[in-house]
């Protein structure tokens, strides 16, 4: 795909989504990294209701590098996978504690280098955190991107590569959240709203349908 077509479709999703914005809720760029961690296979609704309560017992690299993760784990337990986020956020903070002041830093290669930070979650960091040209692949991103042949990549690193290098620096950030949109309010893995979607005429999930 042409790197024309592709703003084409990014138009037409800004249309349908002028609002797309992160809507995970935080005060700090911590907090927005405890939250983007919990947030892998969970709605970010959920995450919300469970920060919203969590960051009144903790809210800080420093408070949360002090937990155990048997202490941890009961506060994040509605999030899935539990156990997991427990130990990467606490091993994150004891990182960004210990090499960073306490401050989550601000470059990719510093964020991936904190345990229990993934190449999904820095992304995220420095699209919406600090404003760097990113695009972070979850779920939404990778099925919606090859749905619509922006990329046929198969794994999320994959289709990152390709659409950093299709989309232009600037518009990065918002396609990330574009993309997002279109997959969690349109473009779902199952029973997709097709017959609300401006990009039919680009899909190939409809073409190989009939």
């Amino acid at each position: 795909m042409t790197n024309e077509k592709a703003n084409e479709i990014l138009a037409l999703l800004e249309q349908k989504y002028p609002e797309a914005h992160c809507e995970l809720d935080y005060e700090t760029n911590f907090q927005l990294l405890v939250a983007v961690i919990l947030s892998a296979q969970c709605t970010d609704k959920r995450v919300n209701k469970v920060t919203k309560e969590l960051f009144k017992i903790a809210s800080t690299a420093q408070e949360f590098a002090v937990m155990s993760e048997e202490e941890l784990q009961p506060l994040i337990f509605s999030c899935g996978f539990y156990r997991n986020k427990a130990k990467s956020i606490i091993s994150a903070s004891k990182d960004i504690v210990q090499r960073f002041d306490g401050k989550v830093p601000s470059d990719f290669d510093s964020l991936l280098s904190l345990k229990g930070v993934g190449r999904k979650t820095a992304n995220v960091m420095m699209s919406v955190a600090f404003n760097e040209p990113a695009i972070a692949v979850d779920t939404h991103v990778f099925r919606v991107s090859n749905r619509l042949g922006l990329s046929n990549g198969k794994t999320p690193f994959e289709v990152e590569k390709d659409l950093s290098i299709m989309l232009s620096p600037e518009v990065q950030g918002k396609a990330h959240h574009l993309l997002i949109f279109h997959g969690r309010y349109c473009c779902k893995s199952q029973r997709p709203l097709c017959s609300d979607c401006p990009l039919t005429n680009e899909c190939i999930y409809i073409k190989n349908s009939k």
